[in-house]
């Protein structure tokens, strides 16, 4: 039997379309999720691939979408946290409904796909999950932070789990992109606006560079992507911890300096007028 793979966050353009086509050319039962089921486009056809509507951030649709899972295969085999939203902005002034939602989706929409599908994994005892982090989850940069803080979370919570699920012979593999190419720079854009009574007007431009910076010529094809990180969810001893995509040998660079020097680095590198 294949073995079966739920992809959260799948909009046509980003990296969890990429995955789902990846781990279906790898033979895999792939059921590709999404808020909205017609944001996800027409895979290729004869892909062994369902389209499901799943609202990471609801305790019902999670529920519902798992249970149709089970119902259908009996078992999850891979498990990937890939939804994720930004709040570009200032960190005093991204409004509050921003960043809740940004922590309802990007972390604790892990921790509810994670209660809902460890105990049929723990039964079998077999299992991977696999969460989709951010290199700036590492290192933080500004203009993004709310962003960058819930992809720290999500790193701290990729180590504890990786701890705590090992005595059940699950697997946590986290991942931390750099520049990858996807939808995320443009989903950044439309919801971003200063404020009117901004304290930053004279970093406007900077803010936007820093919305665009992972998809410039540096970016890590998204099936590129996709294809080394289902490699290695797939393989018979997942690795803890990935770092890929462009910009990630620099970051690999910084994490060896003293960080009141990389917070310096990160802050002339952003603030450039």
């Amino acid at each position: 039997m294949p073995r079966v793979v739920l992809v959260t966050g799948c909009s046509t353009g980003g990296i969890g379309y990429s995955l789902c086509e990846e781990f279906a050319q790898q033979g895999c039962k792939v059921y590709a999720t999404s808020r909205r089921v017609e944001t996800i486009a027409d895979f290729a056809e004869g892909s062994n691939i369902e389209k499901l509507a799943l609202d990471v951030n609801s305790d019902e649709s999670v529920v519902k979408v798992l249970d149709h899972i089970l119902e259908e295969n009996g078992k999850i085999d891979v498990l990937v946290n890939n939804a994720g939203v930004v709040a570009a902005g200032p960190v005093v002034e991204v409004p509050i409904e921003d960043v809740k939602r940004v922590f309802e989706t990007n972390t604790f929409a892990i921790l509810r796909l994670c209660k809902g599908v460890v105990p049929s994994m723990a039964q079998r005892r077999s299992g991977t999950i696999v969460n989709i982090g951010s290199i700036v989850g590492e290192i933080p940069t500004p203009w993004n932070g709310i962003y960058c803080a819930s992809k720290a979370a999500v790193t701290s919570i990729s180590e504890l789990l990786f701890m705590e699920l090992k005595p059940l012979n699950i697997s946590v593999l986290h991942v931390a992109p750099g520049a990858v190419r996807s939808n995320i720079a443009n989903n950044g854009m439309a919801r971003f606006s200063l404020a009117p009574d901004t304290l930053y007007g004279d970093y406007l431009a900077n803010i936007i560079a820093r919305i665009n910076i992972s998809q410039g010529p540096h970016s890590m094809p998204g099936a590129d992507f996709a294809k080394r990180v289902v490699t290695n969810a797939l393989c018979k001893n997942p690795p803890r911890y990935m770092v890929l995509g462009g910009l990630t040998s620099w970051f690999s660079f910084l994490k060896w300096l003293p960080r009141g020097l990389v917070l310096l680095l990160m802050w002339k590198k952003f603030s450039k007028k």
